[in-house]
């Protein structure tokens, strides 16, 4: 993945396995931090009952989905289950930027290594690793939101996900959730300040 775009600003890239808790900790931060705006992902899924078109994410749908990789409009695609596509789309970022924020992105494990090659030095990594698998699994079952099926499928990816954690500037254990918020809180203020 060739970076063929001007840099224009920084970037802070958060993944983890679904159920590490990367959500609660982006959502605090941004809430903290005036200098970040979140980069909002597009994806091929039905928005889930509390989530919203163009806040959440740019819920496209399969077909658009399709459409937006053939007119080159993502940095980084990743079909992540069977007809399930995620991206980060080229315009979000330059708009972002624009506005002199620092892009956060919120994004999966095989999405983040991407942005981070794409970006470069632009960018700070950030794995966010559960305190265990079994504590994984709690937390997706807590949710409510996940069939059993779901549940096992998330739980397979999990300990592949967790392998790729290497790939990441710096890995976070998300053993309680306010330490953690102030351990990475402090990462980026310290990337920023660069």
């Amino acid at each position: 993945m060739e970076n063929n775009q001007q840099q224009t600003g920084k970037c802070i890239i958060f993944s983890a396995p679904s159920g590490a808790g990367k959500t609660t900790i982006v959502r605090a931060l941004l809430a903290r931090m005036d200098e970040l705006a979140f980069s909002i992902s597009a994806c091929s899924r039905a928005p889930r009952a509390n989530e919203i078109h163009k806040e959440d994410y740019y819920f496209l749908g399969v077909d658009l989905f399709k459409e937006e990789i053939a007119d080159g409009s993502f940095i980084e695609w990743e079909e992540v289950y069977k007809d399930h596509f995620y991206g980060t789309l080229k315009h979000e970022v330059d708009r972002l930027w624009a506005e002199n924020k620092v892009v956060v992105f919120d994004v999966d494990v095989y999405g983040g290594i991407n942005l981070k090659k794409y970006f470069g030095d632009s960018a700070l990594s950030v794995f966010i690793q559960p305190p265990s698998i079994e504590v994984l699994e709690e937390r997706l079952r807590n949710r409510k939101t996940e069939t059993e099926d779901k549940i096992k499928t998330r739980m397979e990816k999990a300990g592949e996900e967790l392998s790729k954690s290497v790939h990441f500037d710096k890995v976070v254990v998300n053993n309680d959730l306010e330490l953690t918020i102030a351990e990475v809180e402090g990462m980026i203020k310290e990337y920023i300040k660069e």
